[in-house]
């Protein structure tokens, strides 16, 4: 018993509870932490050895909101969210999975909301299916070469559109029959039975559907009515699994019907419901109150199990040309993003009339927005152009004489996606960001990994939450403890998503990340790109702040140390699981894991440290 596959030694340990670190050494052994003491002794026989001096020892991050379905597939090490110390990532978020549906249905639902280049998602999908069923997909998912462990939601849109077909699925006057109906109850069914965590959908107006055949409709999900609705939410509430979804941003919100949906009066149980999204907006600054003080009232009043989930860091967005997700909001960016040919839209873009049409979006202050719509706050960092970098489309309108939506309009028609700019539509007031960050009815997530791949970066927001945590705490305004923002990224999401992951005791599964706290400077705030050669060479934006995590360890297998993957990662082998809920999964010596070699990794020195509290 004196055997470890891996020891951490000297590391100040979180456990993933809230509770005090301590110094301590781990011993990990298939898969599990074997042994958590103040000195292992000297003579204990180890494969591998770590130092952590100096350094945090958690359990690894869980990220709850990603859309990896895709690229999970094409390119499964998904190297830029175990670079930062994810080891569990949830897909199949916003009614999108890629289970049910044919392949094109799947990449029409899936390509225009996440802004993952169509062909690329018919391609991978033609690459790589072999599933029919929500039970097969899962004994897909597990038998891939993860990098990290895979959770996963059932996505509505797929379910509708597998048991309605398409065209019915998109149309406002359709319901499905009393026997499609039961058919969408014994998928889902199924799929929790398959250990998926529950249903996502989405009521959002602005989701639309790509391709040719039927694009710019919304969601399937978005045109689901009580009786559907009710029908899906009881057999998850029977079950104690979790309803993901993104209420309807319209001058007739839904969000009460979240609220009733997740109560546990009326003599029945309550439903979880995880609702995106938390957030200091810019377009509407009092709704921050309600994300506050509304929700936990709500659920006090109604006995519910609601969740906000919410980004810990500023919503920043960037985008090339017209191309980003907030155009859809209001009717004549949605026209535009309508076009496919750039060269017909920009034809468009020209017209008296279409400018006029687009001045009064802009000018609508009562219009639901996410987008402030405010062309004085978005900012160009690129453009062929160089004397117009760094200048708001504002700016530029007020130097020209013009209205800033023409000043927009006209560089768009001018360069196209060669420029490109930026904004923050929420998350700007660092006061509303801490205040939502230790509201216990708001969960850590929506980062979105894998979506919006020339937008945003959100890969490392757990490290820069702490890294907020930690300055706080220095500048003596705290506003979470370092034990209870750790907690919140990893142990508080485990507990409510069911899984097996975010603690770090004896007996849990060996998913760990080790930092080093003086890594946790300004360059988490930094971007770069990343071609990927599966997307026609995209370039995507990511994070590389590679002096904060010094490992990840997932399923007791170092993934990632000091800059550096594990060899075939993603290719031959890979430590990931599909990790179902309600269960607990451990990973024995087998040939699905690298094998086990000094060689591999350096081997830091083991100088032993008492167990002392810091």
């Amino acid at each position: 018993m004196d055997r470890f596959d891996l020891v951490i030694r000297n590391g100040l340990w979180f456990d993933g509870t809230g509770a005090q670190p301590k110094v301590c050494d781990l011993g990990i052994r298939d898969g599990e932490v074997a042994a958590v003491e103040p000195t292992l002794p000297t003579t204990v026989r180890a494969t591998q050895t770590l130092n952590a001096a100096g350094k945090w020892v958690l359990p690894g991050f869980i990220d709850v909101h990603t859309h990896y379905d895709v690229e999970m597939l094409a390119r499964p090490a998904l190297t830029e969210s175990l670079r930062h110390g994810v080891t569990t990532a949830v897909i199949g978020n916003c009614s999108l999975t890629t289970i049910l549906a044919g392949n094109d249905e799947c990449a029409d639902i899936f390509s225009r909301v996440e802004a993952v280049p169509r062909d690329a998602v018919v391609g991978v999908l033609g690459q790589h299916r072999t599933w029919s069923s929500p039970t097969e997909y899962a004994k897909v998912v597990d038998a891939l070469p993860l990098g990290l462990n895979i959770a996963a939601f059932l996505g509505h849109s797929d379910l509708r559109i597998h048991v309605m077909g398409m065209d019915r699925a998109v149309d406002a006057t359709q319901r499905p029959t009393t026997g499609e109906l039961a058919r969408m109850r014994a998928l889902l069914t199924e799929a929790l039975d398959a250990g998926f965590l529950g249903l996502s959908s989405t009521t959002n107006l602005i989701d639309k559907v790509d391709g040719d055949r039927y694009r710019s409709r919304a969601l399937p999900s978005t045109f689901v009515r009580r009786r559907e609705f009710r029908a899906l939410n009881e057999v998850l509430r029977q079950r104690g699994r979790i309803l993901q979804s993104t209420p309807r941003i319209s001058l007739n919100p839904n969000l009460l019907q979240f609220f009733l949906a997740s109560s546990g009066r009326f003599g029945r149980r309550q439903l979880k419901v995880s609702l995106l999204s938390a957030a200091d907006s810019k377009a509407y600054p009092p709704v921050v109150y309600l994300m506050l003080y509304g929700a936990p009232a709500l659920n006090r009043l109604l006995n519910g199990a609601f969740q906000w989930q919410h980004l810990p860091v500023p919503f920043t967005v960037y985008a090339d040309g017209i191309d980003l997700v907030v155009f859809e909001e209001f009717g004549s960016g949605s026209a535009a993003l309508d076009i496919k040919d750039h060269l017909e839209r920009n034809r468009l873009l020209d017209t008296p009339e279409y400018r006029r049409w687009f001045r009064r979006d802009y000018r609508n202050k009562l219009a639901p927005k996410i987008w402030h719509r405010d062309l004085y706050d978005a900012v160009i960092v690129e453009c062929p152009d160089i004397s117009l970098v760094a200048k708001s489309f504002g700016q530029i309108a007020d130097e020209r004489g013009i209205h800033p939506v023409d000043a927009f309009l006209d560089l768009v028609i001018g360069y196209d996606t060669d420029i490109r700019w930026r904004t923050t539509v929420a998350n700007h007031r660092p006061r509303y960001l801490d205040k939502l960050a230790a509201n216990k009815h708001v969960h850590m997530g929506f980062g979105d990994a894998g979506a919006h791949l020339r937008n945003m970066a959100f890969y490392n927001y757990h490290l820069r939450l702490l890294r907020r945590v930690v300055a706080a705490e220095r500048a003596g305004k705290p506003f979470l403890t370092l034990p209870h923002a750790i907690h919140r990224l990893t142990g508080e999401l485990g507990d409510w998503y069911q899984l097996d992951a975010g603690h770090l005791r004896r007996g849990d599964r060996a998913d760990i990340v080790i930092i080093d706290p003086e890594g946790l400077d300004h360059s988490v705030d930094a971007l770069t790109e990343e071609p990927i050669a599966e997307y026609g060479g995209l370039r995507r934006m990511v994070n590389r702040n590679d002096n904060a995590v010094t490992a990840t360890i997932v399923n007791g297998r170092i993934a990632y140390h000091e800059g550096r993957f594990a060899t075939d990662l993603g290719t031959t082998w890979g430590p990931g699981r599909y990790l179902p809920a309600h269960r607990k999964i451990r990973t024995t010596l087998s040939t699905r894991l690298a094998p086990l070699d000094d060689s591999v990794w350096v081997v830091g020195d083991t100088t032993q440290r008492p167990c002392d509290r810091p």
